[in-house]
């Protein structure tokens, strides 16, 4: 009948046909019955601490009352209630360290599981990694290098030589020296027109020479300022070179 229970037979059908459970799952239903016992435990420890308060209002009670009797009893009770609060304590600790155990295990599990996907994963990528092909590839890219920079090379030589002309290398040259021969009058009126200091000589002597020197005569140098003239010469020729 349907209402009957299953043979032997038919349980262990049942049994290997039934979906297995996995590790995790295990761990994680044996984690919840584990934090279900704590709750209990904690549950009879509360209620026997206040069953402890009321023996010992009971047991003052009474012993006011001088039942001396009635209060060894009651006495006896209370250090069985402390007796099961200390064991409740002793096993709330003991589950406690099993679902610690648990929580590692699992924890190493999730640990296996990462390193058998990671390793898994760096295997593959080695056997397509080909390495002999990676050297042909980093040695024809050094070498594509090598010839852009050398094309890059030539054609900028090449456009040098395109947009430079012989009249543009006179013409820098001349304004050169346009800009240096112009630099150097600025320089010889600075210094004509710097103060003698110690040197006793005559101001009309000291601007004569350079006057001369900067219009491309060959003025000789004036009585008592040929040092200061011989100076100012070596300068502009330094300037025109």
């Amino acid at each position: 009948s349907p209402l009957a229970p299953p043979t032997p037979r038919r349980a262990r059908k049942m049994w290997l046909f039934k979906k297995q459970k996995t590790p995790q799952e295990l761990l994680r239903e044996n984690k919840r019955m584990l934090d279900r016992s704590i709750r209990e435990i904690d549950r009879e420890r509360s209620a026997m601490m206040s069953q402890e308060k009321k023996l010992i209002a009971e047991i003052k009670r009474v012993a006011k009352a001088n039942q001396m009797g009635a209060v060894k009893v009651m006495a006896k009770d209370l250090v069985r209630t402390r007796h099961s609060i200390t064991k409740f304590y002793a096993l709330k600790s003991q589950l406690q360290g099993v679902s610690l155990r648990m929580q590692t295990l699992k924890s190493s599990q999730a640990m296996a599981d990462a390193m058998r996907g990671v390793t898994t994963a760096m295997k593959s990528m080695n056997t397509k990694l080909n390495l002999p092909s990676l050297q042909n590839i980093l040695k024809e890219f050094e070498r594509q290098n090598e010839k852009m920079e050398m094309t890059t090379e030539v054609m900028g030589d090449a456009i040098d030589d395109a947009f430079e002309g012989e009249d543009e290398e006179e013409e820098t040259d001349e304004l050169v020296n346009a800009v240096l021969d112009e630099l150097g009058c600025n320089v010889g009126a600075e210094l004509i027109s710097a103060p003698a200091g110690k040197v006793g000589v005559a101001v009309d002597a000291e601007r004569v020479a350079p006057t001369a020197v900067l219009e491309g005569g060959s003025a000789e140098p004036a009585t008592g300022g040929g040092g200061l003239d011989d100076d100012l010469q070596a300068r502009l020729d330094a300037l025109r070179k």
